[in-house]
């Protein structure tokens, strides 16, 4: 068997890709079960298969502590954020809704995709765009004149991006993170950015 052939099949099962795959399978489908985790697996191990990929460097770190405490924050989250959905739509009435910009710390593609990921698992602010080269997440909420409300979910998606940050990030990225996100553009009318979709 030529080397050429021998080396493509022998990178078909790349253990990191298919236990990042499984996470953002789990992710996809609201939360870590042993359901998502057993089908997780058996689509990352398809694709592997069926669509293998040549030898790439994805800076992905694997950190048990780190992916549990992920895990954890992404449930209670989603259960907060459930409730609190829930108490605005039975209280009624219009809230003023802005677009705000999030801008992150980590600068590599997959941790930015992996951070906008987990903000659309949480129910509350609708994610409406990720701007990879600017490491900038925009998102719809609501209750928009509440400066403290606001400046919230910044803080939570800073939290979230955190903790994806040190489940599977680089020790540069980790180191990162530790810095003040800065400035942060003021909030504007839900005019959506380009890539929008129309209501």
């Amino acid at each position: 068997m030529p080397p050429g052939v021998a080396k493509v099949r022998a990178r078909r099962l790349d253990v990191p890709l298919i236990a990042w795959l499984t996470v953002i399978w789990m992710l996809l489908w609201s939360g870590p079960t042993w359901g998502n985790l057993v089908s997780g697996i058996v689509v990352a191990v398809v694709l592997c298969l069926v669509f293998p990929l040549p030898s790439v460097e994805l800076a992905l770190r694997l950190r048990p502590v780190g992916i549990l405490r992920l895990a954890g924050y992404l449930v209670y989250d989603m259960v907060a954020s459930s409730v609190s959905v829930s108490r605005q739509a039975l209280r009624g009435g219009r809230r003023p809704a802005a677009v705000i910009a999030v801008p992150l710390r980590c600068r590599t593609d997959l941790m930015i995709a992996a951070t906008a990921v987990a903000v659309s698992c949480v129910p509350g602010g609708v994610l409406v765009e990720v701007n990879g080269s600017a490491a900038t997440l925009y998102l719809h909420i609501t209750d928009a004149d509440d400066t403290a409300a606001v400046d919230r979910t910044r803080t939570d998606v800073w939290r979230l991006e955190a903790l994806v940050v040190r489940a599977f990030g680089t020790r540069t990225e980790i180191e990162r993170i530790a810095a003040d996100p800065g400035p942060v553009p003021p909030a504007r009318p839900p005019t959506c950015p380009p890539t929008c979709p129309p209501t």
